[in-house]
C-alpha cells in the first residue's frame, strides 16, 4: 500500500511538471512578438523624428530575430534611401522582394534604380509592381517615365494615358498633355486640353478653379 501511494505521489509530480513546462511554452512566442512590436514602435518614432540611426538599429535586431521579414527589409531600404544610402537601399528592397514580393516593395526598388539612371532595371521593377496592382495612378507615371528614358514612347503615353483615366486630375492631365507635346502629337494636346478647360469651372461665389470630379456610382 506504501508502495501505490508513493507511485501515485511520484507520478503527481511528474504531471505537475510537464504541465508547468507545457504552460510556460507557448509564452516564448508571445514574449518574442511583443519585443518585435516594441521594435516597430521605436522604428515608426525614430522615422517619424529622422533619427535614422535609432530606426536603423531597431530594425536590424527585428531581422535578428526573424531573418525573413519582408517588412523589415522594405523599412530599412526606404530608410537608407533616404540618406541617399542607394546601393544599400537596393539590396534591402531586393531582399524584400525576394523573399515576399509585394507591389510596394517592387515599386520602392524601381524608384531607386531610377534616381541610380538604372532606367532598365527600373522600368521592370515597376512592370512587376503593376502585375501585383495596377489600379494606382502612380504607379503607372513612373513606369512612364523609366519608358520615356529607353524612348518606348508608344508604351510610356499608354500608361500616363491609364493614369489619366485611374485618377483624371490636373496634375495626370498635364503630364498627358505635356507628354504629347513632346512627342510631337499636337493635335491630341489640344483636344485634351480644350477638354481639360471645359472640366474647370468657377466656384460660385469665387474666384478660385477647381475640376469637377466624376460622379461615384455605388455598385
Amino acid at each position: 500500500m506504501y508502495e501505490l501511494l508513493l507511485l501515485l505521489g511520484f507520478s503527481l509530480v511528474v504531471f505537475r511538471a510537464f504541465n508547468h513546462e507545457g504552460s510556460s511554452e507557448p509564452d516564448i512566442p508571445h514574449k518574442i512578438t511583443d519585443r518585435v512590436g516594441k521594435l516597430w514602435d521605436v522604428v515608426h518614432q525614430g522615422m517619424r523624428d529622422n533619427r535614422f540611426l535609432r530606426a536603423e538599429k531597431a530594425l536590424l535586431t527585428i531581422l535578428k530575430i526573424d531573418q525573413k521579414n519582408a517588412a523589415a527589409y522594405n523599412r530599412l531600404g526606404i530608410l537608407y534611401a533616404k540618406q541617399r544610402e542607394f546601393k544599400d537601399a537596393i539590396d534591402c528592397f531586393e531582399i524584400a522582394c525576394s523573399i515576399e514580393p509585394s507591389a510596394s516593395s517592387l515599386h520602392n526598388l524601381g524608384l531607386i534604380y531610377y534616381e541610380t539612371e538604372n532606367y532598365e532595371k527600373s522600368a521592370t521593377a515597376f512592370l512587376e509592381a503593376l502585375k501585383l496592382e495596377d489600379t494606382l495612378a502612380a504607379r503607372h507615371i513612373a513606369l512612364a517615365k523609366a519608358l520615356e528614358h529607353l524612348g518606348n514612347d508608344k508604351l510610356m503615353l499608354e500608361h500616363l494615358e491609364k493614369a489619366v483615366e485611374i485618377e483624371p486630375t490636373k496634375e495626370s492631365y498635364k503630364l498627358l498633355i505635356e507628354a504629347y507635346r513632346r512627342k510631337g502629337q499636337q493635335d491630341k494636346a489640344d483636344i485634351l486640353e480644350d477638354k481639360v478647360k471645359k472640366l474647370i469651372t468657377p466656384t460660385a461665389g469665387r474666384g478660385r478653379m477647381r475640376v469637377k470630379r466624376p460622379k461615384r456610382v455605388v455598385i
